[in-house]
C-alpha cells in the first residue's frame, strides 16, 4: 500500500510540474527550485520527489546536474507532445494507442519518400535480430521502428518522433517474453511494403503487427493488474 500511494503522489508531483511548464510557470531552461522547497511546496516527502523527477528526466523534459541544479530542458518548448505524454505515462491502454497512431501515419508518409539508404539500415535492423533471434533484440526493434519515423523526413513531427521513442520505451519494458519469429516476419512485411512504396499496404502491415503488440502487451498488464 505504501507502494502504491507514492506512486500515486508521485504522478500527481509530475502532473503539478508538467502544469506549471504548459502554463508559463517554469519555461524551457528555468532552473527548477531546491529538493528541499519544493518537497514544502508540493507537500511530499523525498521519495516521493525523486520519482516524479526521475520520471521526467526519462521523459526528458528535465535535467539533473550534478552540483548545478535541476533544469527544465530547452526542447520542452517545441516538443509539447512529450509534455502531454507524462501526463498520461502510466495509462498503458492510452500509451499502445497513441503509439500506434503515430506510427500509423509515419509509415504511410515514409512510404512515399524513403530512401534507397534508410531501406537498407531498416534492412539491417531485421537481419541483426535473424542473426541472434534469443538475444534481448529491444534496441533493434526501437531503432527499426525509429529509422521509418525519422524516413517521413518531416520536421515539424521531430516532436511526434521524440514521444514515439519514450512511448516504445514504455510498451517494450512491459514485454515479458519476446517471439523472434513473428517479430521478424512482421518487420519484414513492413519493410517488403515500403521497399515497394506502397502507403497502403505498409499501413496495413504496420497496423497488423501493432495489433500484436498491442494484445501481447495488454494481456501480460491485466494480468498484473
Amino acid at each position: 500500500m505504501d507502494t502504491i500511494r507514492r506512486s500515486t503522489l508521485s504522478q500527481q508531483v509530475l502532473e503539478q510540474i508538467i502544469y506549471m511548464i504548459m502554463n508559463g510557470q517554469l519555461k524551457p531552461g528555468d532552473k527548477l527550485p531546491s529538493e528541499m522547497l519544493l518537497m514544502e511546496q508540493l507537500d511530499v516527502s523525498r521519495p516521493v520527489l525523486r520519482e516524479a523527477l526521475g520520471s521526467l528526466e526519462t521523459l526528458e523534459i528535465i535535467t539533473r546536474r550534478p552540483r548545478s541544479g535541476t533544469f527544465v530542458n530547452d526542447k520542452v518548448g517545441s516538443s509539447p507532445f512529450i509534455a502531454m505524454l507524462a501526463l498520461s505515462i502510466n495509462n498503458i491502454p492510452a500509451i499502445i494507442e497513441a503509439r500506434m497512431a503515430l506510427e500509423l501515419g509515419l509509415v504511410t508518409i515514409a512510404a512515399e519518400k524513403i530512401s534507397d539508404d534508410q531501406l537498407e539500415k531498416i534492412k539491417e535492423t531485421i537481419d541483426r535480430i535473424q542473426e541472434n533471434p534469443n538475444s534481448d533484440y529491444g534496441k533493434l526493434d526501437k531503432e527499426f521502428h525509429q529509422l521509418i519515423a525519422q524516413s517521413a523526413n518531416n520536421p515539424i513531427v521531430e516532436g511526434m518522433i521524440d514521444s514515439l521513442l519514450i512511448t516504445h520505451e514504455k510498451t517494450d519494458s512491459l514485454i515479458t517474453y519476446r517471439e523472434p519469429s513473428i517479430t521478424i516476419e512482421h518487420h519484414l512485411a513492413i519493410y517488403e511494403a515500403l521497399k515497394e512504396r506502397d502507403p497502403h499496404e505498409s499501413f496495413n502491415q504496420m497496423y497488423k503487427h501493432l495489433k500484436y503488440v498491442r494484445k501481447k502487451i495488454l494481456d501480460d498488464y491485466e494480468k498484473n493488474n
